[in-house]
């Protein structure tokens, strides 16, 4: 009987040896706003399981976790019923400072656990040198715009005139074709959809030029402001006066994949640096950003509804 015990504790002491977990930072300083990836990883043998741990939105303190990928597994060359797993997650930070992320615990299928070392993590404040001098803001470019290219940017003003001219002119036809009086209907204008509406305001936003004319903080002030009006009455949340931490909050439980919300994150994070860290991104990031909050509004529309052919303008 002693035997037969003495010989399972060996097994799972042995079991537990041949485990080890260890966590690495691609990076341990950045700058604010900066992303770095975390990989876990876990030597094993072949056939044993372990449960990786689970990472909340933060990690610690202002470090934010902001996606995972998927178990990347590994055979050992030498030893084939070894095995290497790695999960990575992105981790970023929008306050300056040191932090200590802490040890991280995997369970085994025999309940044992192991944990990482813990990491030291530094972020930076973005550095200004104060010894150079101030410019101005470069002037605008002058670019050729023909009566063509106003054509083809505003073909819709056109278009709808035409058609609404139109359709009047058959409903007249209508009416003295029958020749009797019909009691006055009182038409009135469909409330469009929230994606229409959205998308319409992107539009109007990308045709002022805001960034092509220097004022890049304005341009993604408004276009900030259009996507949290949209959130707010797509997933009934408060987002005026929120910070991008405090409307992630909110849509903790909205039927929202993750794709979408790192896309949403991406997208919010970018403009605070501009609005609140000076940011000045080159012209295919804003560009980038104005497709981005296209792209996330189509994506996160509802599917169910009946626009009676409004459609979208000019996205």
């Amino acid at each position: 009987m002693l035997t037969v015990l003495f010989s399972a504790v060996a097994a799972s002491a042995l079991q537990a040896q041949s485990t080890q977990v260890t966590a690495k930072l691609d990076r341990t300083t950045v700058r604010i706003g900066e992303q770095v990836k975390l990989h876990l990883t876990v030597f094993q043998q072949r056939g044993q399981k372990v449960i990786f741990p689970v990472l909340a939105d933060t990690l610690v303190g202002n470090v934010q976790v902001l996606s995972s990928s998927k178990s990347d597994t590994i055979i050992n060359q030498q030893d084939a019923k070894k095995i290497a797993v790695t999960k990575s997650f992105v981790i970023t930070s929008f306050d300056a400072g040191s932090y200590q992320l802490p040890s991280l615990s995997f369970v085994t299928d025999n309940r044992d656990t192991s944990l990482t070392s813990p990491l030291s993590f530094n972020v930076e404040s973005v550095k200004v040198d104060t010894t150079k001098s101030i410019y101005d803001i470069k002037q605008p470019l002058a670019v050729s715009y023909s009566w063509i290219d106003w054509l083809k940017d505003n073909w819709y003003w056109i278009l709808i005139p035409v058609l609404a001219g139109l359709a009047i002119a058959l409903l007249v036809g209508y009416i003295l074709k029958r020749r009797k009086k019909q009691p006055a209907v009182v038409v009135t204008k469909p409330e469009l959809p929230l994606d229409v509406i959205a998308l319409n305001r992107l539009n109007e936003l990308r045709d002022k030029k805001l960034w092509q004319q220097g004022e890049v903080k304005a341009y993604y002030s408004e276009m900030t402001d259009v996507i949290r009006d949209y959130l707010e009455k797509r997933y009934m949340i408060k987002t005026q006066e929120k910070t991008t931490e405090e409307i992630f909050e909110g849509l903790r439980l909205a039927d929202i994949s993750v794709e979408n919300k790192n896309k949403l994150y991406s997208l919010l994070s970018n403009a605070d640096l501009v609005k609140f860290a000076k940011g000045n991104p080159v012209a295919a990031e804003n560009e980038q950003s104005m497709a981005e909050a296209i792209e996330l509004v189509i994506k996160t529309r509802k599917a169910e509804r009946n626009d009676g052919g409004t459609g979208v303008e000019h996205v």
